[in-house]
């Protein structure tokens, strides 16, 4: 399983740092939801979901998280902690979210809307859906 981490540029000077992201510039695809997590207790997992269509790009904008991907055939685990950097996270990827620092704000960028019937939210559903596809 190959990991893709994007470096988004940075710009910065006496007065701090700055990120844009552009879509098919910086992110692979069009934007079109955005969300984030924050406040997530010790010991939480978030996530446990695969999509079938969906991509995303996970950037830990504030403190450090890591993240479990499984394509069902091998996992990797990934840790996130710099807000310039981002990770993708391709359709058919069991993903898991975990061990947040208290600060933690993960910002989800997604290629859909919610739509509740692209995910797959059971482990043995998703292994059976890698296996036919």
């Amino acid at each position: 399983m190959q990991i893709i981490k994007y470096q988004f540029q940075q710009h910065g000077d006496e007065r701090g740092q700055l990120v844009a992201l552009e879509e098919f510039n910086d992110i692979p695809f069009e934007i079109k939801r955005v969300y984030y997590m924050y406040d997530t207790g010790e010991g939480v997992v978030r996530g446990y979901h695969a999509h079938k269509t969906l991509e995303q790009i996970l950037i830990c904008i504030h403190g450090s998280c890591k993240i479990l991907l499984d394509n069902g055939r091998e996992k990797k685990k990934v840790f996130l902690e710099k807000p310039y950097e981002g990770l993708y996270v391709p359709n058919n990827m069991w993903r898991e979210m975990y061990d947040f620092s208290a600060d933690a704000v993960l910002m989800c960028l997604a290629s859909e809307v919610y739509k509740e019937e692209d995910y797959i939210r059971d482990y043995d559903e998703f292994l059976k859906f890698i296996k036919e596809s």
